[in-house]
């Protein structure tokens, strides 16, 4: 790979070496390769590439090799102190601010960035369009912009935020720069919004494959979650493949009512959400990457799990409220490759109590009416997820857009509750179902 951007040639040697010299990897994934490969050209990108699959590496590398400096866009202060952090530790020169970062670390970053020091500057959305760091941030020669969890920009996408609406204006401000768009999850719908939105030129369009082999599949009647959560946590926490757990519920009070319950039952467990005193929070996500804590009970508000590669287990305590989120969210599981589990239970009063959430929310906030229909769409498509007798594994393959072959020479996956036969059939269902 000879890559020829303007005056500068760049070699597949030259990226492999920082590779390996900042990440200890040997070889990069073919997606990764274009994507960098793209950037180092200074064309725009969209990257679809499934949780686990390396994005964040697509948009890491280039800033090394051209010396400009790359800012990131994210919505979730834990996943950018995560990253920064990750990025230092390996002597990356990276730094993020956002609404938690004290004054004497904000005086450090904007003096290694008036410095020429940095290489990547990690930024929430807000504060990147707030005019004073906008204006800063035109003194300096940069080379790009990276839209991390992109899908939040698509009115058709499982996490919209209007406050990304707006990162089209970073066009007039910084023509010079190109701009990639990064996403574990998206339709093409939302692939085509994306582009749109961001207003990319001739971007280089990259999706990787939505499925996950070592994932298995389970969704389960809840019956008693306490029990039935436990239970599952205590069947990753030893043996040959012992990890961590991550258990999603959809409210703070979930979380703590639930974490308590497991901690009664004998199991370390820790409540994590965005209603935690900066201290707290902060110490639960950093216990956990530091694996001396192996099982947390969050909201989506946790973005700590995609950078701890044995997670075993990701179990949903309720309905996720769209087939994206639980993409996404099932995802954090098994990013080392090996076996791991995705336990969902279920009951028809999760749609309700979603319905619920999501009309509340459009009264606080004033979504327009479209923006509500389309989460009413996203959450009935979770909830034939849930409902349907369908190969768990083709199901999210083919809603992403692609066509699923079974492994092997058999008719199912063999690694989801459809296939593995662990449903129990109901007696005349189609006549229960009519009444």
């Amino acid at each position: 790979m000879t890559i020829t951007a303007g005056s500068n040639v760049f070699t597949r040697r030259q990226v492999l070496d920082a590779v390996r010299s900042y990440w200890g990897f040997d070889a990069l994934r073919p997606i990764q390769e274009q994507a960098i490969r793209a950037a180092l050209q200074g064309r725009d990108s969209l990257v679809v590439m499934p949780t686990g699959g390396g994005k964040s590496l697509c948009f890491q590398v280039p800033p090394l090799l051209t010396g400009r400096l790359g800012v990131v866009v994210s919505p979730l202060i834990s996943l950018m102190k995560d990253q920064v952090d990750g990025l230092v530790l390996a002597g990356y020169p990276a730094a993020t601010l956002h609404s938690g970062t004290d004054a004497a670390e904000v005086r450090r970053v904007e003096t290694a960035l008036a410095n020429g020091e940095l290489r990547l500057l990690y930024l929430a959305p807000e504060r990147l369009l707030m005019s004073g760091m906008l204006d800063r941030l035109s003194s300096f020669e940069i080379g790009s912009f990276a839209i991390d969890e992109a899908h939040c920009i698509s009115q058709w996408g499982h996490d919209f935020r209007p406050e990304y609406r707006r990162l089209a204006e970073l066009r007039g401000h910084f023509p010079g720069a190109a701009f990639h768009a990064f996403t574990a999850t998206a339709t093409q719908r939302v692939r085509e919004d994306i582009v749109a939105q961001l207003k990319l030129k001739a971007p280089e369009v990259l999706v990787g494959i939505f499925d996950r082999p070592n994932l298995t599949y389970r969704v389960l009647p809840r019956v008693r979650a306490d029990e039935q959560i436990a239970e599952a946590v205590e069947r990753h926490a030893s043996g040959e493949h012992a990890g961590a757990t991550i258990v999603y519920c959809i409210s703070r009070k979930d979380t703590e009512n639930l974490a308590a319950a497991l901690e009664a039952k004998g199991i370390r467990a820790e409540a994590y959400h965005a209603g935690l005193e900066p201290g707290p929070r902060r110490r639960v996500q950093e216990d956990f990457a530091a694996e001396k804590l192996n099982v947390v009970v969050a909201t989506v508000a946790f973005g700590m799990g995609i950078d701890r590669s044995d997670v075993r287990c990701v179990i949903h305590a309720a309905m996720p409220k769209s087939v994206e989120a639980y993409q996404q969210e099932t995802g954090r599981a098994g990013r080392d490759g090996l076996p791991a589990e995705c336990l969902l239970l279920y009951s028809g009063a999760d749609q309700m109590r979603w319905l619920d959430l999501i009309r509340r929310s459009a009264e606080e906030s004033g979504a327009p009416e479209e923006t509500v229909r389309t989460q009413h769409t996203l959450l009935d498509q979770m909830h034939r997820l849930c409902a349907g007798a369908a190969c768990r594994h083709k199901a999210l393959s083919e809603y992403f857009g692609q066509a699923y072959v079974p492994p092997g020479e058999g008719k199912g996956c063999g690694a989801c509750d459809v296939c593995l036969g662990d449903l129990t059939p109901v007696p005349d269902s189609t006549a229960i179902a009519q009444k």
